[in-house]
């Protein structure tokens, strides 16, 4: 095993991945480090293979496309006990590896480049980019799984192969910057930052900056049930609720005027709306929970306590409160010769339970599928 692998993910390169080859030769030459350069041709119609044999890399092939596949072709191969990943469009200065493997020596199983403690060069990063799609990209990240990365997506880090392994990685696109950082936090392995010089790029980018943000934010979002589902569906049924109840006991009066009825029929669509997401958002939970991405003390709670048994329970207690208002509705109206019935508030009120009831019955047997595991 070699202490360090250089993997560098390669389409259509062939006018800076000499470059970068030589740099990092140069680092392995200087720093007395054993070391190999691994080459990931992802589809290039170029010389940039050429190039990269000529100059004493390890070209292996992925055909299927994507920055994601591309790399983790070339990481798993690497018998190496450190890894390094940069782009090969010569954006990146390799000869700053040093900085990288110093710290994994030192222990850590993440050292990630930073390009805003560092120096963006004139040009290198466009306006949006700089001061707009990164810093909300990372900003999300920050919120949603913690830390303090503060480029969350730069394309220059280093990880020990250990640490890779306890990742388990999947992406296979522009994602899979964020998918590492996520899985670092998430598993608690040891990450550091090292500023780091951005340089222009040279050739075409092969960034799509919407498409690629999307994904970046589709995935963070995907991986944290929390703030996709569990804490709007809670806000909003709790809130939703709570207008119901208000109304149920007369007209609400709200900027010089009074609410009733009309208003309600949408504080009951909404209460209900807010329960269905919030119940997805625990069955989200408990998946996470299941295959690994979560380990929070709420989520072990929540199955402790709300088992498939307790859950039906509770989903007949609603229907059943709902069906016996119903009843009383028609007691009243039997009452009065089945004349004129002034129930409609009640009647909507018993139908949010029942509608309730029976929607946690079925999430409870889908919160219990997820659980379910298979070797």
């Amino acid at each position: 095993m070699k202490e360090l692998a250089v993997v560098l993910p390669c389409l259509n390169e062939e006018e800076t991945i000499g470059v970068c080859i030589d740099k990092i030769k140069k680092v392995f030459e200087k720093e007395n480090i054993d070391g190999e350069i691994i080459v990931v041709d992802n589809g290039s119609t170029d010389n940039s293979v050429k190039i990269a044999k000529e100059k004493g890399a390890t070209v292996l092939y992925e055909k299927e496309r994507g920055y994601g596949n591309a790399l983790r072709r070339g990481i798993e191969a690497a018998d190496a006990k450190f890894i390094i990943m940069g782009d090969a469009d010569d954006t990146y200065d390799f000869l700053e590896i040093p900085k990288f493997l110093r710290l994994l020596r030192e222990g850590y199983d993440l050292v990630m480049g930073s390009r805003f403690k560092g120096k963006i060069l004139e040009g290198a990063m466009s306006f949006s980019h700089r001061y707009i799609g990164n810093p909300i990209l990372s900003g999300m990240l920050r919120a949603f799984f913690g830390g303090n990365i503060s480029d969350a997506h730069c394309g220059l880090r280093g990880f020990s192969k250990e640490a890779y392994n306890k990742m388990g990685l999947r992406t296979t696109g522009m994602e899979f910057a964020s998918e590492m950082v996520i899985h670092a936090l998430k598993k608690g392995l040891k990450i550091t930052e090292v500023p780091i010089v951005y340089y222009p790029r040279k050739g075409k980018s092969k960034l799509s900056s919407f498409r690629d943000a999307w994904r970046h934010i589709r995935f963070m979002l995907l991986y944290s049930p929390d703030y996709l589902f569990f804490y709007p569906g809670l806000l909003l049924f709790v809130l939703s609720f709570i207008a119901t109840i208000k109304f149920l006991k007369g007209p609400i009066y709200l900027f010089g005027r009074a609410w009733d009825i009309h208003v309600m029929v949408f504080t009951s669509m909404l209460t209900i709306l807010g329960w269905q997401i919030l119940n997805i958002g625990i069955s989200a939970k408990i998946f996470a929970h299941t295959i690994g991405l979560e380990e929070k003390k709420f989520t072990k709670l929540i199955l402790k306590i709300f088992t498939l048994e307790r859950m039906i329970l509770l989903g007949i207690i609603f229907i059943l409160v709902g069906v016996i208002i119903i009843g009383r509705i028609f007691y009243i109206w039997a009452n009065n010769n089945f004349g004129p019935l002034y129930q409609v508030k009640t009647a909507l009120f018993s139908l949010i339970l029942i509608v309730m009831g029976i929607k946690t019955i079925f999430n409870s047997f889908l919160s219990s599928l997820v659980q379910i595991k298979y070797k």
